[in-house]
């Protein structure tokens, strides 16, 4: 492996998947994709993706809308739907969605990933998410939960969704032509759960999915949602500025995933990442400065303030980042992005450019190796074990880096040449699940 990635292995990428483009104004650039409900794009997004032998291709929701808000997230198209259709265009890459622990029922959800991971050939995955927006709550007959007690629910929601991936096993379909037999009814489960937010009895009306159960993904940042990712996440999205602080919550999240008993290598850290690749330095820079220039005002100004969970407009752009307080919408990815050296030097006008741009996420720009560098430099730290890219636009920006930065990092032994497997797990390095029913 030549300029080493020392840990002997190889970084997983996934990509944000937002038709409009994940800058608030990507939408602007030309040949950009304009509409957020766009199957054609979206399918063309994970086919670029494939191409670049990413392991995911993550589309995530919402159940609010704002036209005030991020244009790809003010009309977008549901996720499972999505993904079911960009699976029959596809044959390798990992497929998430996001799903609200919140808004939802275990047995539906089940149901629906079940679904997708039959439909796909294994390649399902969920990102958990327990929702925080009070204006989703406005769609649904439901109180407000506070964030601890939204985390409760989801710990429940995940126990009851596990145990019905469960309620069938694997050989439970016997299909006996001769016997007229169709089912070992011996091996399909009640789950007969009682708990303090749901009562489900089971089984599932979906048999058995082929990766046993789909990827667990999870992005909670508070000090509970880390607790809650060390316990059941596979995939954990994070949000980053500096790679010391990285390094130490990679460090601190690998050491409490043990701590419950769990692989730490099972637990993949990727945090959000935009890049803006040139075939110069100059020209590269030239392209974020463009990128800059798309800003609409009042879409950067509300992304920043719903992402960090206080109302941002009344301070001065030009004045020192406020200390901000925990709000009990949105507390870990406030103090995430504001810790370590971040804020030292920067205006609120700084960190309003970076939502605009990259919707909070770190940015690195420059050549196809300058930017295969900054990468290797994090993956080595280690400070993440890969990326979730969030291209500014696209196709743009994706093919910019899978047609220049993808090669850079295969050339240094950092990132697959080619699919091994054909599951979202295989892709993870996550082992093969055995059913609790089997012994």
């Amino acid at each position: 492996m030549s300029q080493g990635a020392k840990r002997g292995d190889a970084m997983h990428l996934g990509v944000f998947a937002v038709a409009s483009g994940n800058h608030i104004a990507g939408w602007r650039h030309p040949g950009a994709f304009k509409q957020g409900a766009d199957l054609d794009a979206f399918v063309s997004i994970a086919q670029a993706a494939e191409r670049g032998k990413m392991d995911m291709f993550f589309i995530a929701d919402g159940v609010t809308c704002s036209t005030d808000a991020h244009p790809g997230f003010m009309s977008q198209l549901e996720p499972m739907t999505t993904l079911a259709a960009v699976s029959t265009a596809t044959a390798h890459i990992g497929l998430v969605a996001t799903a609200s622990t919140t808004f939802s029922e275990p047995y539906n959800l089940a149901r629906a990933f079940s679904s997708l991971d039959h439909i796909s050939g294994g390649r399902a995955g969920w990102n958990i998410v327990t929702s925080s927006d009070p204006d989703s709550e406005t769609n649904f007959n439901c109180r407000t939960l506070h964030h601890d007690d939204r985390y409760r629910r989801a710990e429940e929601f995940v126990e009851v969704v596990l145990a019905l991936w469960d309620s069938w096993e694997r050989d439970a379909i016997i299909a006996d032509v001769d016997s007229g037999i169709y089912v070992d009814k011996s091996k399909v489960h009640t789950i007969d759960h009682q708990g303090d937010f749901f009562g489900v009895a089971g089984p599932l009306n979906v048999a058995h999915c082929p990766q046993g159960r789909p990827v667990l993904v999870q992005a909670g940042s508070s000090r509970t949602g880390q607790e809650f990712a060390t316990r059941y996440a596979e995939v954990l999205f994070t949000v980053q500025q500096d790679v010391s602080v990285a390094h130490q919550f990679y460090a601190d999240v690998k050491q409490r995933v043990a701590e419950h008993g769990r692989n730490p290598a099972h637990c993949n850290i990727l945090p959000g990442l935009t890049t803006v690749v040139g075939d110069t330095e100059q020209a590269a820079q030239q392209k974020l400065e463009q990128l800059a220039a798309y800003v609409d005002e009042q879409s950067a100004m509300w992304t920043m303030s719903a992402r960090l969970g206080h109302d941002l407009s009344h301070y001065p752009l030009d004045g020192p980042i406020p200390e901000l307080p925990d709000s009990d919408q949105i507390q870990g990815y406030a103090r995430m992005i504001l810790t370590g050296d971040y804020r030292k030097n920067r205006t609120l006008r700084d960190l309003y450019n970076l939502f605009a741009v990259s919707r909070g996420y770190l940015i690195f720009c420059g050549t196809p190796e300058q930017v295969a560098t900054s990468m290797q430099e994090w993956f080595e730290a280690p400070a993440c074990d890969g990326f979730n890219l969030t291209p500014a636009h696209f196709p743009g920006s994706l093919d910019d880096f899978v047609d220049h930065v993808v090669p850079e990092l295969q050339k240094r032994g950092l990132f697959r040449e080619e699919y091994t497997g054909s599951t979202l797990r295989h892709h993870f390095g996550l082992p093969e699940l055995v059913n609790r029913h089997q012994h």
